[in-house]
């Protein structure tokens, strides 16, 4: 199975947090391949940048490859999926990690309840 960790899974999964809950722990600990965007860095930086969030991106990176993730940039498929996307929901770094989802043929592992309007597989996290 191939994952993909939406931006909140991913910190979760980093800090060892009850929000990522059995099912998603499971599935990433049982997956083939899991894999970081680098969507999900540029959120966090900006979450950062603006006061929303305290993290340590080197840290994050250093920890995710320890545990064999694999980190996934944007390439020119996953944008032309993503102008494809019906709107189902607006914000551009989640619309993002279902393109990239999509197009990787990977289950996107996320809390996010409106992605699944995608029809993408997805593994949810709680």
């Amino acid at each position: 199975m191939r994952l993909l960790l939406d931006t909140n899974a991913f910190l979760w999964w980093a800090s060892d947090d009850q929000h990522l809950g059995a099912t998603a722990s499971d599935a990433i600990q049982g997956a083939d391949i899991v894999r970081i965007s680098l969507v999900s860095l540029w959120e966090i930086a900006i979450k950062i940048s603006v006061g929303k969030l305290q993290a340590d991106i080197p840290a994050l990176l250093t920890g995710a490859e320890r545990a064999g993730a694999i980190l996934l940039p944007v390439t020119p498929g996953h944008c032309a999926r993503l102008a494809r996307l019906p709107v189902h929901h607006r914000d551009p770094f989640d619309r993002m990690l279902i393109a990239q989802a999509m197009e990787e043929q990977a289950a996107l592992v996320t809390s996010d309840r409106q992605l699944a309007a995608y029809g993408a597989p997805i593994v949810r996290c709680g």
